[in-house]
């Protein structure tokens, strides 16, 4: 169960909720309990004036010998309030007289404050004047003690006022957060849950959608109820996701059967060769020459297709490490264009070079050759007899380029976007032995060779008079900065 993301979301959101209210509930109680202290305190400070007031004004009319007795009784008499006793002690601590109510009124003296004080501090301060929370006989008083002078002496006016009343209203605070917080929590936490269950749904059912989609249905898309929101936007995203697999697949599953036909062809001839040249118990020796010439010539077919496919399948993988060496390119593709003159001369075709300036580079010899060589025998093969190949280098501001035009017949304009895929050939006629045609991985081992080295080729021009490639590829940075 902790493992379902609804649950641990319901528990936190119940965790905070409890967490919130339980301080808002002890916030609450004792901004209630401050407040109903200040407010008896200040009650007992009127209550305070108005009894010296009294008896002030008691002893102005009475000027006898108990003159300050019965002011006091008559202020006490005057006071007498429900849950209020006035205590009246001279300097000597001994009660000069106190309220009928008064748990110590035959005492004779007040009795120091016990230890079950619940607050000690000091609310209002005038002079000597001190407020204390004290227990007598089990119940709670606030008290306030004033000193005044009367008589010529000191004395202590002491107000207590019953909290009995404000006790039981916090007692009922504290028992209706007791019962609403527990219940509040639990409401919370099933309309949490509820309310999680039904904005995770789409994801249950994403998940669900997701585990019925494999390689053989991986057509299928996850349905998107809202494509503004997270959850939209996340099956939108896993939709790309399937859609970039779905052409993956798609792609080694067509490699795999262009390669798989490329290879039947040679492997079919090889075969039938080899049976026709053990059919007979004797043969001629031009016969046998004739038979083995054909097992060769396939078999370097066929391992020029291997090795083709074998560099791509590392390419890929991310296995083929390049070896960094110091060369000019201009020299390189002068002498590719030499190596291939006899087989251009073959055909009657004109193979020209022109590269002007030195182009010092750092790359891989060997994979830059090949990809040179591809290219230019791709040109010899789609140029009709006395016909012309041109290769031209050149400098353009970071970037060399060299560019590789034939007066071919031209690659048709909906089929150039496909030039570079894996086995593809413009006339599929040309993957005949006899027409000397290639597997159709040249270009790609030749772009591949291109992205390596941080540069690029692309298919320049196609008209009906001729084609054009060009590889460009990033000049080093110390020849930059002469050239600048």
């Amino acid at each position: 169960m902790t493992n379902s993301v609804r649950l641990r979301l319901t528990l936190w959101y119940s965790a905070v909720l409890a967490g919130v209210l339980i301080v808002l509930a002890i916030s609450g109680y004792f901004v209630l309990k401050r407040n109903f202290m200040k407010r008896t305190d200040s009650s007992l400070i009127e209550l305070s004036k108005s009894f010296l007031t009294t008896v002030r004004a008691e002893l102005k009319d009475d000027i006898g010998p108990n003159a300050f007795e019965e002011a006091i009784t008559a202020a006490i008499a005057e006071h007498s309030l429900p849950d209020t006793i006035f205590v009246v002690e001279d300097e000597r601590g001994k009660i000069a007289d106190s309220s009928e109510s008064s748990p110590f009124r035959n005492s004779g003296s007040l009795p120091s404050l016990p230890p079950g004080t619940l607050d000690s501090r000091s609310g209002i301060s005038q002079q000597a004047d001190t407020f204390h929370t004290a227990h007598f006989r089990g119940r709670p008083y606030r008290v306030y003690e004033r000193q005044f002078k009367a008589q010529h002496a000191d004395w202590t006016l002491i107000v207590l006022q019953s909290l009995r009343h404000e006790q039981e209203f916090l007692e009922s605070v504290l028992e209706t957060f007791a019962l609403v917080i527990p219940f509040g929590i639990l409401l919370a936490s099933v309309g949490g849950y509820f309310l999680a269950r039904r904005s995770l749904s789409p994801v249950v059912e994403m998940s669900a959608q997701a585990g019925r989609i494999g390689a053989s249905n991986l057509h299928e898309r996850l349905l998107v109820k809202n494509h503004k929101d997270e959850l939209g936007r996340l099956a939108h995203s896993f939709n790309d996701l399937l859609d970039r697999l779905d052409q993956s697949f798609e792609r080694q599953r067509k490699f795999v059967a262009d390669a798989s036909h490329e290879l039947r062809t040679p492997v079919a001839i090889l075969c039938g060769e080899a049976d026709v040249a053990l059919s007979q118990p004797s043969r001629s020796p031009e016969e046998y020459r004739e038979s083995l010439d054909i097992l060769s010539a396939e078999a370097k077919r066929l391992k020029h297709i291997v090795e083709d496919l074998f560099t791509l399948a590392r390419a890929d993988a991310g296995q083929y490490s390049l070896a960094q060496e110091d060369f000019y390119l201009d020299e390189l593709v002068c002498e590719c264009t030499r190596n291939l003159r006899t087989l251009a001369a073959a055909k009657q075709i004109k193979l020209e070079c022109s590269a002007p300036e030195e182009m010092p580079v750092r790359a891989d010899e060997t994979l830059i050759r090949r990809m040179m060589m591809n290219l230019m025998d791709n040109a010899i093969k789609y140029t009709p007899p006395c016909g012309t190949v041109s290769v031209r280098c050149a400098k353009a501001e970071s970037l060399y380029t060299v560019s590789v035009t034939d007066t071919g017949p031209g690659i048709p304009e909906q089929l150039r976007p496909r030039v570079f895929e894996r086995f593809f050939r413009v006339d599929q006629s040309r993957s005949r032995p006899e027409n000397d045609g290639g597997a159709g991985l040249g270009l790609s081992i030749s772009r591949w060779i291109a992205d390596a080295h941080q540069g690029r080729l692309e298919l320049s021009n196609s008209t009906a008079g001729g084609t054009t490639f060009t590889v460009f590829l990033p000049a080093p940075a110390d020849v930059n900065s002469r050239n600048t």
